[in-house]
């Protein structure tokens, strides 16, 4: 990698961060370009849904190849953030193929008629890109900086992502499992981690974001990356996770106003009498 200096963010950094920052970019680009096409021919912008835990996995590879920071904590960013995206493609994949287009992208494309394939373009396939590549800045800059070493506060962010993954997997599974069984049909689940929280999988995703954050901000371009997490928290709770699933729950399903006044809504904790 080349020794001459640029300027990221407001500070001094090595190239190696332009670098590792420009092919991210450029790796989400082609991507959300490919999966519209595809979408194109499907007829069927919900995959993007489906793309958006790949596309985590393919920047953390990129940022992986392109930089030679901490080789400790570049493997962990890139294998916890693997194994989290993966999970997350697989999960989707499992429950959406197969089911139509999503009413939010029906509703889009009622809306446009035939000028929804260049409007998907840019509305859903690359503000989808532009939040990737933001969210994803703590799996890119963490990669670039040798020092300071893994130490105390990486131990604590992969802490903080095993509960992250933990919530979700789990909360996931559960909700699965609920679904299955015809005697719950038109029940609310409140069972298991939901509980405790209204939504154990957004508050798992924003611990994993948190965990990765923390790993990446051992080091001091790192420190930069956290505006990922930020970000990605702020969608789960006020934009397009935790706020709007309970607005739509609470037009369609008697009785969701009890379980609001009774259980929290992000943040685990024991139910409200």
């Amino acid at each position: 990698m080349t020794s001459t200096t640029d300027v990221l963010f407001g500070v001094t950094t090595a190239a190696t961060a332009g670098e590792v920052v420009f092919g991210a970019a450029i790796a989400i680009a082609c991507m959300m370009i490919a999966v519209w096409a595809i979408s194109l021919v499907m007829r069927d912008a919900s995959i993007v849904d489906i793309a958006w835990g790949s596309g985590f996995v393919l920047v953390a590879w990129v940022s992986y190849w392109l930089s030679d920071g901490n080789s400790t904590r570049s493997l962990l960013l890139t294998v916890l953030t693997t194994i989290w995206g993966l999970r997350l493609a697989f999960y989707l994949a499992k429950r959406n193929l197969g089911h139509g287009e999503d009413f939010r992208y029906q509703s889009m494309r009622r809306k446009h008629g035939d000028r929804f394939a260049i409007v998907s373009l840019y509305t859903v396939f690359g503000l989808q890109g532009l939040l990737m590549f933001i969210v994803s800045l703590p799996i890119q800059l963490g990669q670039v900086r040798e020092e300071p070493g893994f130490g105390i506060i990486g131990v604590l962010g992969v802490l903080v992502w095993g509960v992250g993954i933990y919530f979700e997997a789990v909360g996931d599974a559960q909700l699965a499992r609920f679904k299955r069984n015809p005697a719950n049909k038109g029940l609310i689940m409140d069972q298991g981690l939901w509980r405790y929280t209204r939504h154990p999988n957004y508050f798992g995703d924003s611990c994993v974001w948190w965990g990765l954050g923390l790993i990446a901000a051992e080091s001091s371009l790192g420190i930069y990356g956290l505006i990922g997490p930020v970000v990605m928290t702020f969608l789960l709770v006020k934009v397009s996770g935790a706020a709007m699933l309970d607005r739509a729950m609470l037009k369609r399903k008697p009785g969701y106003e009890n379980y609001v006044a009774t259980t929290s809504g992000f943040i685990p904790r024991p139910p409200r009498r």
